[in-house]
């Protein structure tokens, strides 16, 4: 068992870390802010409202009558429309297209709570060298999330095929690179926030806590495939999934991969794998942490870990028990969240 006290380099002059720290919490919250709404989008099937993508223009939602009957007019061009909701009104339409705006116009603020106070800590100093490329990468990957999440949208506004939603594979992917940016922004922010500082530490498990985050990870990108092949809505039973171990229809595509991806209840099958795993894992990292007698604050931090899963795991069981509810759907991707930065804010106190 070790014991040092090692000092961290400072991102930032100690007089500014509070200010920018903040700024990075901030920043953190409107991007759980984004995650959740982009999953009411999902649950309500209001992604492929708005076929077109106008990062300027689009700022503005239709603004009377006319415009928006030309929005729905291209609405009704799709397979979606056509196959599925061939008889939405015009009011219809509107509580759907707000969804998607809403998540874009959400978008585009996050590009702005980070570009411009970055500008205004730049000019004073308040930015060194390290945190800057940090930032810089952000901006980077979020531009690349923009482009993601319109390449999504595409693979639902018709093509080769009738497809009624997005493909499952581009959801997930645009789920995996989100969870990615949250990441980096909430360690950056708890990095600003101590750096400089000496912190004591009895024992390293930071290989551990990190592959625990990729864990977290990994059942979040099993989530997104459940979500882009609507498998909430299928199997709806617990422990068993009606009535047997494997669902009944879990072999029904080929190549059988395939099944693992875009067969509902094999997607949810794996998510509900993914979860018993995620619980036990909680449960044996708790143990680890407590033997190796860690700082108090990576046993508090461990016990808010497996709080949250605890929770998670029950809160899944009842949102499959009611067939994926639009509240619960919230509440489950939400908290699936809030485990996830519990799990990099242990992997930060681990490092």
């Amino acid at each position: 068992m070790q014991n040092l006290s090692p000092v961290t380099v400072p991102l930032t002059p100690k007089n500014a870390s509070k200010a920018v720290s903040l700024w990075l919490l901030i920043v953190t919250g409107f991007l759980v802010a984004m995650i959740v709404v982009g999953g009411a989008t999902r649950l309500t099937d209001s992604g492929l409202s708005i076929t077109e993508w106008k990062p300027v223009t689009g700022v503005i939602p239709p603004l009377g009558i006319e415009a928006w009957q030309a929005e729905f007019n291209k609405y009704k061009q799709i397979p979606e429309f056509k196959l599925q909701n061939s008889t939405m009104t015009l009011g219809g339409f509107k509580q759907i297209y707000y969804w998607e705006w809403g998540h874009r116009l959400l978008g585009r603020l996050i590009g702005l709570v980070v570009l411009v106070p970055m500008i205004v800590f730049a000019i004073k100093g308040q930015i060194r060298g390290k945190l800057a490329k940090r930032l810089f990468l952000l901006l980077g990957l979020g531009a690349v999330q923009g482009a993601l999440g319109w390449w999504m949208v595409s693979s639902g506004l018709g093509g080769l095929d009738d497809r009624l939603d997005v493909s499952a594979y581009r959801l997930a992917t645009h789920m995996g690179m989100a969870l990615i940016i949250l990441g980096i922004a909430f360690w950056t922010a708890l990095e600003v926030r101590h750096s400089g500082t000496k912190e004591k530490q009895m024992a390293d498990f930071g290989k551990l806590a990190i592959g625990f985050v990729i864990l977290i990870w990994l059942q979040a990108i099993l989530g997104a495939f459940v979500a882009g092949t609507d498998g909430g809505y299928v199997n709806n039973t617990w422990p068993l999934m009606d009535g047997g171990i494997l669902p009944f229809s879990f072999n029904t595509l080929s190549p059988f991969w395939r099944n693992f991806f875009e067969n509902p209840a094999l997607a949810q099958f794996d998510h509900r794998l993914g979860a018993y795993l995620v619980l036990f894992s909680a449960f044996g990292l708790g143990v680890v942490v407590h033997r190796r007698q860690a700082n108090s604050r990576l046993r508090q931090s461990v016990r808010m870990i497996l709080t949250l899963v605890v929770m998670q795991v029950l809160l899944g069981i009842w949102t499959v028990l009611a067939v994926t509810p639009v509240p619960l759907g919230i509440a489950h991707q939400t908290l699936g969240v809030l485990v996830y930065l519990s799990a990099v804010r242990f992997a930060y106190l681990s490092r």
